[in-house]
């Protein structure tokens, strides 16, 4: 399950490298959602669901799903949009996720309460410029909301971009 797909690009191309895999993508906005069925159309794989409407700000939006999941994966969400949004996300992943199931979260982090990287200080203040309630997350609070919901943190990699790949584990 992939949150907040936005344009489908990535599990377009995730379903394609792993084709064993079944995916399903969803996007509260309905924009996003046709493009994320322009790209499942264009890519024609079998393996990839077509686009949920969720809305992770929901209280129980992950009620209507066919759980459990082995997988919940969010790239780019946690600091494009406000703290509720992860909060929800990890709830509904503690909830959705078999026992050892994997949450993945993708995207720039703060460590300790510092940027890891001067331009993260730019692209902080742009996002705050776009909306007060969005912002580059600290991974300690992410992990410490995470642990609330059932799950613990595994991994913190560092990625390209300034960015990171944080895994966690439902225990």
């Amino acid at each position: 399950m992939e949150i907040a797909s936005g344009s489908g690009q990535h599990v377009a191309a995730f379903a394609k490298s792993f084709p064993g895999i079944d995916w399903t993508p969803s996007d509260p906005d309905e924009h996003a959602r046709d493009s994320i069925s322009a790209w499942r159309e264009k890519a024609a794989l079998e393996n990839l669901a077509p686009p949920l409407d969720l809305d992770v700000t929901c209280a129980r939006w992950q009620e209507p799903l066919e759980g459990p999941l082995d997988a919940v994966l969010a790239i780019n969400l946690v600091h494009i949009a406000p703290w509720s949004v992860t909060l929800g996300l990890l709830r509904g992943a503690g909830e959705l996720l078999v026992p050892g199931g994997l949450l993945y979260l993708y995207g720039p982090y703060r460590k300790d309460g510092a940027h890891t990287a001067p331009s993260n200080i730019k692209f902080e203040k742009w996002l705050k410029d776009q909306n007060e309630e969005w912002g580059v997350r600290d991974m300690g609070e992410v992990e410490h909301a995470a642990e609330k919901s059932g799950l613990h943190p595994e991994q913190a990699q560092e990625m390209p971009a300034n960015n990171f790949s944080l895994i966690f584990r439902k225990y």
